[in-house]
């Protein structure tokens, strides 16, 4: 499986708004729903089809029913449910998917992936894998809340499985405002029913993540533009991911003594030397650093 990296940009007034997964964009469109019929979502492959139903309009569905089929038998049914949204989501659809549905190998055996969108100005994109029980055979629902971050699958490591491309999240607002903050790339793999931080295993995706907003800062430093360290933030993070935080830290020392790490909430976020010892924390914080 390819998969192609884009990189969504929005123009507000003098502001670049790379918000990003390094590579992905977030793009919520509308799903097939009306107020009058219910909306059918299907996906079927290995044997196995999932059958998607829904009500209401956006932002705001209602009646989400959820059956999964093995072998032309019912395996699973009920409503559909989130911690994050109740019973109120919405089909999230990520740009080029027609669908918020999907039957794939995530684990060892045939999962159902349902993208949901719980609605607000910035949040949030909740994925959830129906899976079977290696014991019971009975299909459980596991979920993740993957904040702004948009989710792709990506070809794993594992033959014949795939696993979640995504950005990790945290880094919005953590030195900057919204528009100007910058999300590393990020990927999940689930196993055993649990969502597993298995970044560190596509090492060119994260380098070409980190040339992307390597490029990115490069251009706003060199204009003096006022609000930076959202960029450099997420770059040092890919770094850090590819074992190179020992250089990305004297990179950013410099960039430091040259004016070039700025916040615009001033006196709220740390700009310069300040800025690279609260990153520095923050990274270990979340794992990045040893």
């Amino acid at each position: 499986m390819t998969i192609s990296l884009r990189r969504f940009r929005t123009v507000h007034g003098a502001r670049v708004r790379a918000l990003a997964l390094g590579a992905l964009g977030f793009a919520l469109a509308l799903g097939p729903a009306t107020t009058a019929a219910a909306a059918v979502e299907v996906a079927h492959a290995h044997g196995v089809r999932a059958v998607f139903t829904y009500r209401g309009s956006y932002p705001a569905g209602h009646g989400l029913e959820l059956t999964i089929e093995r072998s032309g038998v019912v395996v699973y049914h009920g409503p559909v449910r989130s911690a994050w949204c109740g019973d109120a989501c919405w089909p999230n659809l990520v740009a080029g998917q027609s669908s918020a549905l999907r039957v794939v190998r995530l684990d060892a055996g045939v999962d159902v992936l349902l993208s949901l969108y719980t609605g607000g100005a910035h949040c949030c994109v909740v994925e959830q894998v129906y899976a079977a029980s290696p014991t019971t055979g009975r299909y459980v629902v596991h979920e993740r809340d993957f904040g702004d971050a948009a989710v792709r699958l990506v070809a794993s490591s594992v033959p014949g499985e795939v696993d979640l491309l995504s950005a990790d999240d945290a880094f919005a607002y953590a030195f900057t405002d919204y528009a100007a903050s910058g999300l590393p790339i990020e990927i999940i793999r689930f196993v055993g029913g649990h969502f597993v931080n298995v970044t560190r295993s596509f090492p060119t995706l994260v380098a070409r993540d980190a040339s992307q907003w390597l490029a990115d800062f490069r251009s706003q430093a060199s204009s003096h533009y006022t609000d930076t360290v959202g960029l450099a933030a997420a770059w040092a993070a890919d770094e850090a991911t590819l074992g190179h935080w020992a250089v990305a830290k004297r990179f950013l020392d410099q960039q430091a003594r040259a004016g070039h790490l700025n916040s615009a909430l001033g006196p709220y976020e740390p700009s310069g030397a300040r800025f690279v010892g609260a990153l520095e924390r923050f990274l270990r914080e979340r794992h990045y650093l040893g």
